[in-house]
C-alpha cells in the first residue's frame, strides 16, 4: 500500500497546504486499508462529496474524511533542482537497458518535507514506472539532456530528466480551486462506500499535478 505523510507548510503569510506524499508500499499484516491512486479531473464538488471523471473514463465518487487537506502544484525547473534537495521522481527503465532511468516527472519538495517517503518503489503513472523519493546528490547537464543522481538509504540512482520534463513543486490552493475541470491527484483509501481521501492534490494557473 501507499503510506501518506502530511507535513503542514506554511506558504506566504496566511497560505497553509500540505500535500500527499507516498511511501514504499508496506506488508499486509500491518492491516492497513489498500490505497488507490485517483488521477482526473473534477465533475462537482460540495462539502465531503468530491466527484472525479478518471483518466481511463470511470466517473468516481471520493469521499473527502474529516480533517482533510488540500494542496496544488507550482511549475519548477531543472535548474531549479540543488544538491541536497529532495525530490519525488516518477521514472521508466531507459530504452534498451542501459544505466539509469528516465524521468516522467520531478516533484521538488519543499524543505519541511524533507525525507517523506523516502525511498524507490513500483508506481502506477505509467506501466513498469517507479517512484523515487530521495535527496540529490548531484545535478549534471551533459550533452545528452540532464542527470541527477539520488540517494536514499544508502543507494544511489541516476535518472535522466529529458527536455519537457513535468518540475513542479508544492503550492497552496483553497477549496475554491476545486472546480468542475479541475485536475486533481487523489491518493485514496479503498472502501465499502467508495474511495476514502485524506487529502487532495489540485492543478490551478495551468499546472497540473504530473503524478
Amino acid at each position: 500500500m501507499i503510506k501518506t505523510i502530511l507535513p503542514a507548510l506554511v506558504l506566504g503569510l496566511t497560505a497553509i497546504a500540505s500535500a500527499a506524499l507516498p511511501a514504499a508500499p508496506v506488508h499486509a499484516e500491518d492491516q492497513k486499508p489498500e490505497q488507490v491512486h485517483i488521477r482526473g479531473s473534477i465533475v462537482s464538488y460540495s462539502g465531503s462529496a468530491l466527484k472525479v471523471k478518471t483518466r481511463e473514463g470511470e466517473t468516481v465518487d471520493v469521499t473527502l474524511a474529516d480533517g482533510w487537506k488540500l494542496a496544488s502544484v507550482a511549475n519548477a525547473a531543472v535548474t531549479d533542482i540543488k544538491p541536497g534537495d529532495f525530490v519525488g521522481i516518477a521514472s521508466l527503465p531507459s530504452a534498451g537497458g542501459g544505466d539509469g532511468d528516465g524521468a516522467l516527472e520531478v516533484l521538488i519538495f519543499p524543505p519541511a518535507m524533507k525525507g517523506a517517503g523516502e525511498g524507490s518503489y513500483g508506481w502506477d503513472l505509467k506501466p513498469d514506472s517507479s517512484m523515487t523519493n530521495a535527496t540529490v546528490a548531484d545535478a549534471v547537464k551533459g550533452v545528452d539532456g540532464r542527470t541527477v543522481t539520488v540517494s536514499y538509504h544508502g543507494k544511489e540512482k541516476k535518472i535522466a530528466i529529458p527536455d519537457g520534463t513535468p518540475v513542479v513543486t508544492i503550492a497552496p490552493a483553497t477549496n475554491d480551486d476545486l472546480i468542475p475541470g479541475a485536475v486533481v491527484f487523489i491518493p485514496a483509501e479503498k472502501a465499502a462506500s467508495g474511495p476514502l481521501a485524506h487529502q487532495v492534490l489540485v492543478g490551478k494557473n495551468g499546472v497540473v499535478p504530473p503524478m
